[in-house]
């Protein structure tokens, strides 16, 4: 339950301002279909998480546990910088196409979320915790949870939340997340 609650905290706050956040938007506001579009998020995110918790898994089983305690704690550290800086309306891929609101949704997101900060934190994640449903199944949530207002509220709330402070307050999470790992126990 801890590794489930660690990962869907940590991707809900990393996803706020987050480009595919952006993209949710952008897609609620073109297609007016909220429900198709977080099944499409639900969707693409699940497969893209679940293939980077098993690269994340394999790397557990194959890195000597003091080699992976440092690495992750690094990893964590340069993941908390990373949240410091603001993602872009633009860094996401068009949603074009004669494919339907679902389809357009769940290619937009899976590649938008190749090589993102919160595919990196679940790689990152199913590293740290030996649960790989229940990293993949908090970070989906995360995932999710931060891209339902997003959806439902679409560009509406986009100016109105403090996406520097959530950005900080991700990016402490991530430093606490790697300090942890730095000075406790090899996973």
């Amino acid at each position: 339950m801890q590794a489930f609650l660690v990962c869907l905290g940590a991707i809900f706050v990393s996803e706020f301002g987050d480009k595919t956040q952006l993209l949710a938007m952008m897609l609620a506001a073109r297609f007016q279909r909220p429900w198709t579009i977080v099944a499409g998020i639900g969707v693409a995110t699940l497969v893209n998480h679940t293939i980077a918790g098993l690269i994340g898994a394999w790397l557990r089983q194959h890195l000597g546990p003091e080699l992976l305690r440092s690495c992750l704690g690094a990893t964590f550290l340069l993941a908390a910088a990373w949240m410091l800086k603001p993602d872009r309306a633009g860094d996401e891929p068009a949603a074009r196409g004669h494919y339907g609101v679902f389809a357009v949704t769940v290619v937009s997101f899976f590649l938008a979320e190749m090589g993102d900060k919160t595919q990196v934190a679940t790689l990152i994640l199913a590293a740290r915790y030996p649960s790989l449903v229940a990293v993949v199944a908090g970070t989906t949530a995360g995932m999710l949870l931060a891209d339902l207002p997003a959806v439902f509220l679409g560009r509406l709330a986009s100016d109105r939340l403090p996406f520097a402070a959530i950005r900080l307050f991700a990016a402490a999470v991530f430093a606490a997340l790697g300090v942890a790992s730095l000075l406790g126990p090899a996973p």
